[in-house]
């Protein structure tokens, strides 16, 4: 009868280990030393919209059912940034605006990154990625390297099929240090 009550290893869904996967590597910290990220609840949510956007990007361009793997990532997304919200104290009342702020800071860095990548000129996606990502460097370096990794990124999943993504572990390349953005 206490089996019954005992601790159970609940294995997580694949989008939830994927999802996990991001944000580790949105933890780089080469990311905040070289990339000229913030370390603090707003440069760790740029950190982690840049990732999603990427991995979401990919999903979206694949078959079904990529695209409800691409929507379920998004509620993981705000469901964990939810949290963080209500761990840092926010009221159950302001939860909802507060929400409400970040889900459209998340979707205007997304249209902002997506233009960026599709632009002939490869400095659009440092721009965008220095506006919003490292506003606070004092040169466009760290988001360079930023934007280097990005594209890093998106070659790197380009060559990816959805069993891949759900399933690699090391789906992020690191931040190289010196990295920059030619185009690549």
């Amino acid at each position: 009868m206490f089996g019954l009550f005992g601790k159970r290893e609940v294995k997580p869904s694949p989008v939830d280990a994927m999802f996990t996967r991001i944000v580790d590597a949105s933890r780089q910290p080469a990311l905040y030393l070289d990339g000229g990220i913030a370390d603090d609840f707003e440069g760790r949510f740029e950190s982690l919209t840049l990732h999603v956007f990427l991995v979401m990007r990919r999903l979206r361009e694949l078959p079904a059912p990529a695209g409800d793997v691409a929507q379920d990532l998004v509620d993981a997304c705000f469901a964990y940034l939810e949290l963080g919200v209500r761990n840092s104290g926010t009221s159950d009342i302001a939860v909802p605006k507060r929400m409400k702020k970040i889900g459209q800071m998340f979707y205007g860095r997304v249209q902002a990154y997506e233009a960026a990548l599709l632009a002939q000129d490869p400095a659009e996606l440092a721009e965008a990625l220095r506006r919003n990502a490292a506003p606070q460097a004092s040169s466009g370096e760290g988001a360079a390297h930023l934007a280097a990794y990005a594209r890093r990124i998106q070659t790197r999943l380009a060559q990816r099929d959805l069993e891949a993504i759900l399933a690699e572990a090391p789906l992020f390349p690191a931040l190289q240090p010196g990295e920059t953005d030619h185009g690549n």
